[in-house]
């Protein structure tokens, strides 16, 4: 697959038409193996964001009232153009994010999950039905969709989180408006085109570029009934009350801290291979990432120095080449915090045992690098335990038992995701049943959901209610009416004073 290299400017998307929208603000788009600015993006005013909103509200009365068999129609050939275009779409996200093409690939392809899911929203919408619920009364429920709604997503996934809010929101008969991530906007404007090659009406998904000036418009905005948002804890945190304060449905996700368990019966090679993996993997840039690694009993001394030589030998490269492991950090922002959670982590005492700071790839000397770090000794106190580094920094904490172990994790602030690695099936069990976390691995590293079932954490992971995608977002994107019937030759004469009952 060829790189992408265009280097046309990134804007909005609104009413079926790219557009430049009202202000004058850019900002560079870097290709991060490189350092060098690619292209530039439009940031976004609060007028472009009026502008979106009021395209999606003339939008949505008929797209509400297209049957749901009509909308799925439109989603399966959405579906069969995501297919058709995903390794183009891979390759913009390789060229922006950083991520290995292979990880880029897959990240569409858990994206189009959700599109499918979506492709079977009729059934998905129907409700509940009683027959005489009272003497000649029948009552019934329905889903309807909310109207405008908008999603506010990260730069690490910026395929695949996006596909987790808007495939089920417009099967569900919402109008969309999605703001990307500033660091990586250009797949969002392919999936925009997408879409309406599909024949998605103009108007019921539209793009607007930006940084927190869009976003504080869309919470403040009285038509926008809900926001979906994916990111870091503190900024979930500001949406859900923002957004709450201004009568809105939110579902904010959060940051996250995953620990993978390893007890002394885990099988080592497999265990190995599974925190190489979902340790740096993405360079760590995934909020489902392993970052922790807790090393129950003896364990600790058979698997760091394993996990040493492993970190110390990644492949770290372009991710074009199909060869790389790993890819460079998103931003030199973002690789200078990474390296100076490294430095925090020296400085409080933990063991470094493999620093991959300072890493030069020949060719790519200005790429935002770093190599796989690792961490022995962690004590719950260091920051690099305690908070999320997003980063390829896997930290290594020593505890004697399992009771322990689930301790640790229990007392973090995180909840998102969480692994054991075990030959155990009652300690695999029990971990099942105690651990305080939203979504769980029994010998699987990363166990992000899959499109039935919904992906959300607890804690300070989740802001809201509801999961992502499933079954749970066909709720989030709808609301139930309850109606009960009864007609004139079976009404009672007289007027009743007192609460109805069955009769």
């Amino acid at each position: 697959m060829q790189p992408y290299t265009d280097t046309a400017d990134v804007a909005h998307f609104i009413g079926g038409k790219t557009e430049r929208g009202t202000g004058d603000r850019t900002q560079a788009i870097f290709n991060p193996a490189t350092g060098a600015a690619a292209r530039r993006l439009v940031l976004g005013e609060v007028a472009d964001v009026d502008a979106a909103v009021a395209s999606a509200k003339a939008a949505f009365p008929n797209w509400r009232d297209t049957p749901p068999i009509r909308r799925a129609r439109v989603m399966l050939r959405f579906l069969e153009l995501m297919n058709r275009h995903a390794d183009e779409l891979a390759a913009i996200i390789t060229a922006e994010h950083g991520k290995v093409f292979s990880d880029a690939q897959g990240e569409v392809a858990r994206g189009i999950d959700v599109i499918e899911f979506a492709c079977g929203i009729p059934q998905l919408l129907k409700g509940d039905y009683t027959e005489q619920v009272s003497t000649g009364m029948d009552n019934w429920t329905v889903r309807q969709p909310l109207g405008v709604v908008a999603g506010i997503t990260p730069f690490n996934f910026p395929c695949m989180v996006p596909c987790w809010m808007f495939p089920v929101a417009l099967a569900a008969g919402c109008t969309f408006i999605l703001k990307p991530s500033e660091r990586d906007p250009s797949a969002s404007l392919f999936m925009a085109r997408l879409l309406k090659e599909a024949g998605l009406p103009d108007g019921v998904f539209n793009v607007v570029q930006g940084d927190k000036v869009v976003v504080d418009a869309l919470l403040a905005h009285r038509d926008v009934k809900a926001v979906s948002f994916v990111g870091s804890t503190p900024i979930a945190n500001y949406i859900y009350e923002t957004g709450a304060k201004h009568g809105k449905r939110v579902q904010a996700l959060g940051g996250a801290k995953n620990h993978m368990v390893v007890m002394p019966d885990a099988d080592l090679d497999k265990t190995v291979d599974a925190l190489i993996g979902a340790g740096y993997g993405s360079a760590g840039e995934r909020c489902m990432a392993i970052s922790v690694a807790v090393l129950v009993g003896d364990v600790a001394d058979k698997i760091v120095p394993r996990l040493a030589e492993r970190a110390r030998s990644l492949i770290v490269k372009n991710g074009m080449e199909a060869d790389a492991e790993m890819g460079p950090i998103v931003t030199k922002q973002a690789l200078e915090r990474i390296e100076g959670y490294i430095a925090s982590g020296v400085e409080e005492g933990a063991k470094l045992v493999v620093d991959g700071r300072s890493l030069k790839v020949p060719g790519h000397e200005d790429g935002f690098f770093t190599g796989g770090t690792l961490f022995d000794n962690v004590t719950p106190e260091m920051r690099i335990y305690r908070e999320e580094i997003f980063g390829p920094v896997l930290a290594c904490v020593r505890v004697k038992d399992f009771a322990e172990a689930v301790q640790l994790i229990n007392d973090h602030e995180f909840g998102n995701g969480v692994a054991c690695f075990t030959s155990d099936g009652h300690v695999a069990r029990e971990f099942g049943r105690q651990i305080e976390v939203g979504m769980v691995g029994i010998n699987v590293p990363i166990p992000v959901p899959m499109a039935w079932h919904g992906f959300g954490g607890w804690k300070r992971s989740l802001f809201g209610d509801m999961h992502a995608y499933g079954e749970e977002g066909v709720r989030f994107y709808t609301k139930q009416k309850s109606i009960m019937q009864r007609w004139p030759e079976s009404t009672e004469k007289g007027a009743e004073f007192s609460m109805p009952v069955a009769k």
